[in-house]
């Protein structure tokens, strides 16, 4: 049985490597692979296990021999999924390998926004500290988040996470979800709602044809001017033109942001030059043991697909 990594750069996995994969058969790993050379690069492979490499019909129709795709991730929008039903290849993600990281990061970026710890950190840097005539240097505003009414938008693992440590932290947490969840502690609100009563609103939704462009210039103009956007699900969920002019008009108080629309960053994403917004390189899920995490989830993933029995199957 063959296997094609073609992405495997993604992960930089040195500590551990790929021979947890080598005993289901011939493993050939590739750093990265551009769109145009996937199929040429999977070629007469059974297995394909991706991260974000685009894998199409015109992928499958030149791979016949795929029978099966792994992903290195929970989103899977970068797999052509009816195309996928309809030449019989199964395909199984890695559902809540990121849950803590993720949290961490969410807060993380949160954080930083309301300790403005970006702009003292340059201000340190700059000798200002040096050159104060105080011992506490505090010319930017710092805010507490206890008693601030934070908006989840989708109430998956991440979402139900980052709302617990909210609520830990004295917030109000109130949620916005889809679906309806059982015994959630927490209000349910509608999307309008959670836009106007939001003093931090962050987003832990899929992209979706429902979700992308969610955050744009009619939602954002629901926000208070004093409010801070967390995004560490998709980029495409946000018009980052809309989100970039609402800071820089002083319509939002902030935002922390590790994903985005095109990535790696094109020089004139418009969030770049935009004020009081921090970007994080898509990070959020690649603490070290979080990567280990998830080749163990993918390795069993294509273990018990061999037995008969897929496990975070998506179809």
């Amino acid at each position: 049985m063959k296997i094609v990594i073609p992405d495997w750069g993604t992960m930089a996995m040195e500590e551990m490597g790929f021979s947890v994969f080598e005993r289901f058969g011939e493993v050939v790993c590739c750093g990265s692979t551009r769109p145009e050379d996937a199929a040429r690069n999977i070629g007469d492979a059974d297995i394909v296990l991706v991260n974000k490499t685009p894998i199409t019909a015109e992928v499958m129709d030149q791979c016949e021999k795929l029978r099966y795709i792994g992903l290195f991730a929970t989103g899977y929008n970068n797999i052509d999924i009816p195309a996928a039903r309809a030449h019989g290849i199964t395909v199984c993600n890695a559902g809540a390998y990121s849950t803590n990281a993720v949290i961490q990061h969410t807060f993380a970026l949160l954080l930083s926004l309301a300790g403005n710890l970006p702009r003292y950190e340059r201000a340190v840097a700059d000798g200002e500290w040096e050159r104060s005539a105080t011992f506490s240097y505090f010319p930017y505003p710092v805010h507490e988040i206890t008693g601030k009414t934070m908006a989840v938008i989708g109430y998956g693992s991440i979402g139900q996470g980052v709302a617990r440590v909210a609520a830990a932290f004295g917030m109000r947490v109130i949620v916005c979800t889809r679906t309806v969840p059982e015994a959630c502690p927490y209000e349910l609100v509608t999307q309008e709602e959670a836009f106007r009563q939001a003093d931090v609103l962050t987003i832990h939704c899929p992209l979706t044809e429902k979700t992308a462009g969610l955050i744009c210039r009619d939602t954002l103009a629901l926000m208070k001017p004093t409010a801070y956007l967390i995004n560490t699900a998709r980029g495409g969920i946000v018009v980052e033109q809309d989100l970039a002019d609402a800071l820089n008009e002083g319509r939002l108080a902030g935002a922390g942001v590790d994903v985005l629309a095109q990535e790696p960053m094109r020089p004139d994403t418009p969030l770049k030059t935009s004020k009081n917004c921090i970007i994080t390189p898509h990070i959020a899920w690649s603490a070290l043991e979080t990567r280990a995490r998830l080749v163990d989830i993918v390795a069993d993933n294509v273990q018990n697909w061999l037995d008969g029995h897929p496990t975070n199957q998506i179809c």
